[in-house]
């Protein structure tokens, strides 16, 4: 057994032994197991990780934490934790392991004492480490014993009540849709397979959007898979005046395959993962922390804590599911299922109207419009479009695209919007939007838009809104980005149970440095109804930035050695957290 095994093992052992220990305390959480540190810091050898570590050492001539600080060492054992989630996705199983074992020997080094900054940080990345070696020998035993792919379909309560509602109530909906799902789903099915993801997942569309390419909701998600436009930017899904790339169900497909694969790698099962896809990952996170669970256990041990429309999304799926495998059970038919659009693509530079080219080449508009979905107008854009051609009607187009007249759109000029200056409020126990908006002498529709949120959204008591305070004119300059130190702001901010300065501080897009200098604390140590005064957004004014789009291949920490830049700077900047991955063709600004 080589060394990585055996670190592994150990460790695996200790995890076990913490997890008895735990369990007769009352269901501890598994993130108090490192009390026992019964490991010393020579089981994990690091190996070939001793000259990234020499490397990462010489990233302190700009004021950083030293690599042989705690907070040096912390940043070390993300980066080599980050490496192994790179190197698990190749499959390279054994340098996974390596780049975990020296990750928690770094974290095994750090003494916090009475520090709850690092504490909370060392737990947090504990627990990350923790998780991710248990999932790779769980990955290593599903491999051996066969099928692992599908999706395991649980008939309990909740599943049974959705089945009589999308077969009773909803049954009309549920038809279109499932007629629908035979014009998308091949593709969707052929790219799940490519992926190695469950087939399964291919239903998601039906109770995300029945199936409707345009479908839009009233959280502004859109299209098949139902993308908000941050998400669909993150997966990168272009939205702009003429293109809006969520609607285009290709496109979009292969996106969704892209933000269940980091679900799913972060939470380890499905059922959890679809939860997180519908409310988010931060939000099933939060539900996780706060009710203690074990990372091991599954979605049913969250169900009651999750939003009542999560709550019911996953038996609404799984439900989905049995249906469409029992068809003839539940007496469905679809007599004349439509089938895939036939098309082939032509790149054209030349602004025409979706309505000409269908008289031109003698084809239904609608079937032009539905191919082409992702323009907003049904126009195309004035720079390069690669268009779809129904395969019957291409010959037409190639002789008659020259005779087809110019449609010139001019895009309008966005006018500048009103800025406000923010407050943020929690909401407490019975509060309404309404009345929030009274108390604070502001209307419904600017406290509704401000959080971007329906005027007739239920409020979670917990959820902190922005409070719009005094308007002011965003100038040209700083719409245009040229001065964006002017953008800071600065706001009071409640302590609440169970924060410290790094959540708030990762909260605000800040550093807990700032936050110490600016309240004058001399101490990390936080107590519940304490106020802080925080200034958040913006960036220093004797600073200039640049734009740096990612490259395959690139990381947050290469980009951030190539201008001179500690990672914390790069993330802080860029508002990204240390688990937030890029992807070519971003933006990132660089000093």
């Amino acid at each position: 057994m080589n060394t990585h095994k055996l670190a592994a093992l150990i460790f695996l052992l200790f995890l076990i032994t913490g997890c008895q220990q735990s369990h007769l305390s009352a269901n501890k959480p598994i993130t108090n197991l490192s009390a026992n540190k019964p490991i010393t810091n020579q089981t994990f050898k690091r190996g070939d990780h001793q000259k990234q570590q020499a490397t990462l050492q010489n990233e302190t001539e700009d004021g950083n934490q030293s690599p042989d600080s705690d907070q040096g060492k912390i940043d070390q054992a993300l980066e080599l934790a980050s490496e192994a989630q790179n190197y698990w996705e190749e499959d390279n199983l054994e340098e996974a392991l390596s780049s975990l074992d020296a990750a928690y020997a770094l974290i095994l080094e750090i003494e916090t004492a009475d520090n709850s900054e690092l504490d909370q940080q060392k737990e947090d990345i504990r627990y990350l480490i923790s998780k991710r070696i248990l999932e790779i020998y769980a990955s290593r035993q599903i491999v051996v014993t066969g099928p692992h792919k599908a999706i395991p379909i649980t008939l309990n309560d909740h599943v049974n009540a959705e089945i009589k509602c999308l077969t009773g109530p909803e049954r009309s909906f549920f038809i279109r849709s499932l007629s629908r799902s035979y014009r998308y789903r091949p593709f969707i099915v052929q790219e799940l397979k490519k992926a190695g993801l469950p087939e399964e997942i291919s239903w998601l569309p039906l109770i995300e959007s029945g199936f409707n390419s345009r479908a839009l909701s009233p959280a502004r998600a859109l299209g098949l898979w139902q993308f908000i436009p941050s998400t669909g930017n993150k997966f990168g899904l272009t939205r702009n005046h003429y293109i809006d790339e969520r609607m285009d169900p290709e496109k979009a497909t292969r996106a969704a395959i892209d933000y269940l694969k980091e679900l799913h790698n972060l939470f380890g099962d499905w059922t959890t993962a679809i939860a997180a896809y519908n409310c988010g990952e931060y939000r099933v996170l939060k539900t996780i922390r706060q009710q203690k669970l074990n990372y091991l256990d599954n979605f049913w041990d969250l169900y009651q804590s999750l939003p009542r429309e999560t709550a019911r999304y996953v038996p609404r799926f799984l439900a989905t599911v049995h249906i469409v495998n029992n068809l003839k059970k539940y007496n469905i038919v679809i007599d004349t299922p439509p089938t895939p659009l036939e098309y082939k693509s032509f790149d054209i530079k030349k602004q025409i109207h979706l309505s000409e080219i269908a008289k031109a080449i003698n084809v239904d508009t609608d079937t032009l419009v539905s191919l082409n979905s992702e323009l907003r107008h049904e126009i195309l854009p004035p720079e390069t479009y690669t268009i779809k051609i129904p395969i019957a009607h291409t010959d037409q187009f190639m002789t008659k695209i020259d005779e087809i007249k110019t449609t010139y759109h001019k895009t309008p000029q966005p006018q500048p919007q009103p800025q406000y200056k923010y407050t943020y409020y929690r909401v407490q126990k019975g509060d309404t939007l309404s009345g929030i908006a009274d108390k604070h002498k502001t209307s419904v529709s600017t406290l509704a838009s401000c959080n971007n949120i329906s005027e007739k959204s239920r409020i979670a008591t917990g959820k902190v809104l922005k409070i719009p305070g005094s308007k002011y004119q965003a100038s040209a300059k700083t719409a245009s980005g040229t001065n964006k130190g002017k953008d800071s702001k600065q706001i009071t901010y409640t302590v609440q149970r169970g924060d410290n300065l790094w959540m708030i501080a990762q909260k605000f897009s800040t550093t807990t440095t700032q936050i110490k200098a600016l309240n004058k604390l001399s101490e990390s140590r936080l107590s519940s109804g304490q106020r802080l005064r925080i200034v958040t957004g913006g960036t220093e004014n004797s600073k200039t930035f640049s734009k740096y789009q990612v490259k395959s291949g690139d990381s947050p920490l290469c980009i951030a050695k190539r201008h001179n830049m500690s990672l914390d700077r790069l993330l802080s900047l860029n508002n990204l957290g240390t688990r937030s991955k890029i992807y070519p063709g971003q933006n990132l600004l660089v000093e």
